[in-house]
């Protein structure tokens, strides 16, 4: 016997049930404004001018209850825009990009490592197991005194490689805006691991001749989500700081950080990190609305540094011959994944829209009441952002946030991409991606840019940008000679 209806689970996709109820719900408002709208404009249609005029003449206002009404409308309009919060503009960004002479392709790095580790075979392999699965490739770079045998992690080295990485972002910044350095109100530098005196900040100052009443931060030992938290900082100092231009640079000097030991944990930084850094200019001023590329719409910081096993994944310290160096300790994926769990349970109710947030909620409540083992529902964040720039970190924190947000290939090119070209660029990762993403052509006015970053103590922080117009291909920048190349394959394991 025929059946009497269709088989609707395969004539009917779910997708579209889906796509439907996103809308109906995203827009229930307007959805329903605009009947009412239309009935009230039908009524007064049907009134006449004649009953409409009778009406107004009815309702017997005089001039001290209209005098009365403005002065509330006025006053409530000035108290809304006074306590509305100034406005944060990213103006543009410069990423630097290291000479070639620093270029450091696998075959160099393992015959380095084979020569300062020649009685360590076993650390000498371990390096190479990490970095055929690391997801780099063979035009990251480190810095000079690196490239000697053994390393020389001098002062003066650090410093000279300080100057060259943050002074190139400098000049890229001052050439593509325009900024003088004495427009330059509040400056803040950040770097986790060197921490000279004077400060990196005062080496600016005094390179650029800044004026003497710059408000200067100088922030140290806050890791690779440093540069979203001196973004907080920054958007913070602008809303009391009227008409002002704040300067970011974040970077990560790699030289007096090279470890020789034998840890294996101290070595997966070596196998990772690499020279990088960047120069980001915000601003308060009206002037700059035009012209800016971002508008700044959310920060969002998670600590989880009152776990002790958060504390310590990433630990600087010394190893049993006195060594120092980074430990990355085995927990540290699993204490990522809180962190950002955390983060996502605080920015979702901001950004997510309310066909997602009313999901959630159902599958929450059906969770504590009904049966503690249904799955819990993981919010769709493409619905609230277009882009994604996931802290270049390792692979293996981009595949773990790839998985956990069901994100897309595309949506992690930016972040595989920047990791394969440059490496692990600490805190100035985030805008080697967002630069990516330019360059590809794919940033248009109104989308929506999502920039996630994980650092020791343990933090994982969040910054919302809302593109301000469409982005042209750049002639220059760190990605001008190579992005027709990209994206390109990478696999699981790169033999050497």
């Amino acid at each position: 016997m025929p059946p009497i209806l269709p088989d609707f689970s395969t004539s009917v996709k779910l997708k579209y049930v889906k796509l439907g109820y996103q809308y109906l719900v995203n827009h229930i408002l307007t959805l329903t404004l605009i009947p009412i709208m239309a009935a009230i404009l039908l009524e007064v249609l049907r009134l006449g001018p004649g009953e409409i005029l009778s009406l107004w003449k009815s309702l017997h206002l005089d001039l001290v209850q209209i005098l009365c009404s403005s002065f509330l409308v006025i006053f409530v309009a000035t108290v809304y825009f006074m306590s509305k919060p100034r406005t944060v503009f990213l103006v543009d960004y410069a990423c630097y990009k290291p000479p070639v002479t620093c270029r450091v392709p696998f075959s160099t790095f393992m015959e380095h490592s084979r020569l300062i580790l020649k009685n360590n075979p076993k650390s000498v392999e371990f390096q190479m197991r990490i970095l055929e699965r690391s997801g780099l490739g063979e035009e990251t770079c480190l810095p000079p005194a690196i490239h000697y045998i053994p390393p020389t992690p001098t002062m003066e080295a650090a410093r000279g490689e300080a100057e060259l990485v943050i002074f190139s972002a400098m000049g890229s910044l001052f050439e593509k805006t325009g900024l003088k350095p004495k427009d330059i109100d509040i400056l803040i530098v950040n770097c986790s691991l060197f921490s000279p005196t004077p400060s990196l900040s005062a080496m600016v100052i005094n390179k650029y001749k800044l004026r003497s009443n710059i408000k200067s931060f100088n922030l140290s030992g806050m890791g690779c989500s440093a540069g979203l938290i001196s973004i907080d900082l920054a958007r913070d100092l602008l809303q009391v700081h009227p008409n002002s231009n704040a300067v970011i640079v974040s970077t990560e000097i790699i030289t007096p950080n090279y470890y020789q030991g034998k840890e294996r944990a101290m070595l997966l930084p070596n196998c990772l990190f690499r020279m990088g850094g960047a120069a980001i200019l915000l601003s308060n001023r009206r002037s700059e609305r035009r012209r800016a590329k971002y508008r700044l719409v959310h920060v969002v910081r998670t600590h989880k540094g009152a776990d002790d096993k958060a504390y310590r994944c990433v630990f600087e310290e010394e190893d049993r011959e006195g060594k120092v160096g980074i430990s990355l300790s085995k927990d540290l994926m699993a204490i990522a994944g809180e962190a950002l769990k955390s983060n996502i349970t605080t920015i979702g109710p901001l950004v997510l829209p309310a066909s997602e947030q009313i999901l959630f909620l159902l599958t929450l409540i059906g969770r504590k009441i009904f049966n503690p083992k249904w799955k819990p529902y993981i919010p769709d964040f493409k619905q609230a952002f277009e882009h994604f720039c996931i802290h270049a970190g390792g692979r293996a924190v981009i595949d773990e946030l790839q998985k956990n947000l069901q994100l897309s290939a595309e949506h992690c090119e930016a972040s595989r991409m920047t990791l394969h070209r440059f490496g692990n660029t600490s805190s100035s990762s985030l805008w080697y991606e967002m630069g990516y993403i330019e360059a590809k052509g794919r940033m248009k006015k109104g989308d929506r840019v999502w920039q996630i970053a994980f650092g020791s103590g343990f933090k994982c922080n969040s910054a919302v940008w809302k593109c301000n117009r469409t982005i042209k291909t750049p002639s220059d920048g760190p990605w001008a000679d190579c992005i027709d190349k990209y994206p390109v394959f990478i696999p699981e394991v790169m033999k050497l």
